[in-house]
């Protein structure tokens, strides 16, 4: 399965570069991420709660980046073993460009399921991977970015209801 989309962040590109090799920004991004250790130049190592459909696992593996080409592009590749709920790997190419009002981020997303988690079927799978792309890049635009002005300040005054 193949996704790919375009975002503009309102950071320079050394900014958003930072974040993209930050394991906090990385696991803050990452769905269901419970650990996140290691470097951009050793790997990280990863920890991973989901659930897809009926299925819920736990997923350790390993995440990379090569193909760096600072600060405009490199290959980020992960793989993560569930247990009896099966596999899952990919990666994304992610490149970033200098654009009136930021940073233009371009990802082309490739990911592989197995196991159990496979015999859901490529509906099921695709729409969770779809998601899980998007919350991702939406997290990372948002932490990069930070607080709009408009919602900075004044929601964290608010009382909850």
């Amino acid at each position: 399965m193949e996704l790919s989309d375009t975002r503009l962040i309102n950071a320079d590109r050394a900014t958003v570069w930072a974040h993209l090799n930050d394991p906090e920004t990385l696991k803050a991004c990452i769905s269901g991420c419970q650990e996140l250790t290691g470097t951009p130049e050793d790997g990280f190592q990863a920890v991973v709660k989901q659930k897809v459909g009926p299925v819920k696992a736990t997923f350790k593996g390993e995440v990379t980046l090569t193909d760096v080409d600072a600060p405009n592009s490199y290959r980020i590749s992960g793989e993560g073993k569930g247990g009896v709920a099966g596999f899952a790997k990919g990666g994304a190419f992610v490149t970033l460009a200098d654009a009136e009002g930021g940073t233009e981020l371009t990802y082309e997303v490739d990911a592989k399921v197995g196991g159990k988690i496979a015999q859901l079927g490529n509906r099921l799978i695709n729409g969770f991977a779809k998601k899980m792309t998007e919350s991702f890049f939406e997290k990372f635009q948002e932490i990069v970015e930070g607080p709009s002005e408009d919602s900075g300040e004044a929601s964290e005054d608010t009382p909850a209801a």
